[in-house]
């Protein structure tokens, strides 16, 4: 069973990422629509701003970007399962980032109300799981 919880925990991990990105794209709806976040970019940026509020508005520009580039490159190789130790680790400190921003903030109860943390350790832990249905393990095979 661990093979196939490992492939869960990459394809929940996945989604939670492309659901929150679809959302800053409005793919999901827009703007004030019940169950959206955001539904724009202007709005994403917005709450980015407020998320790091701790430092300078320019930058809120600049995490919005950079953190969407992430929630977009890390999921599809979680997916596919490509360098996972790695991956796995840098989704933790992304998601351990935003948690430790969001507490700065807006308090603990923030990111536990999100499980933001559960999210980063879940993905920690991911770095720990020898790779299965992944190019990692294709790879491994070919070389033996």
């Amino acid at each position: 069973m661990e093979k196939q919880f490992q492939l869960f925990l990459r394809l929940a991990l996945s989604a939670s990422y492309l659901s929150a990105v679809s959302d800053r794209f409005g793919y999901w709806g827009a703007p004030g629509t019940t169950g959206i976040a955001w539904g724009n970019w202007e709005n994403f940026v917005n709450y980015t701003n407020s998320v790091v509020g701790f430092l300078p508005q320019q930058w809120g520009g600049f995490l919005a970007i950079a953190a969407t580039v992430l929630e977009i490159i890390l999921p599809v190789l979680l997916i596919v399962g490509y360098r996972l130790k790695y991956i796995s680790m840098a989704s933790g400190l992304l998601l351990l980032g935003f948690a430790l921003a969001m507490t700065f903030s807006f308090g603990i109860k923030t990111p536990l109300d999100y499980s933001v943390f559960t999210a980063a350790v879940a993905s920690f832990l991911l770095s720990t799981i020898s790779p299965a249905y992944s190019i990692d393990n294709y790879l491994a095979k070919r070389r033996n």
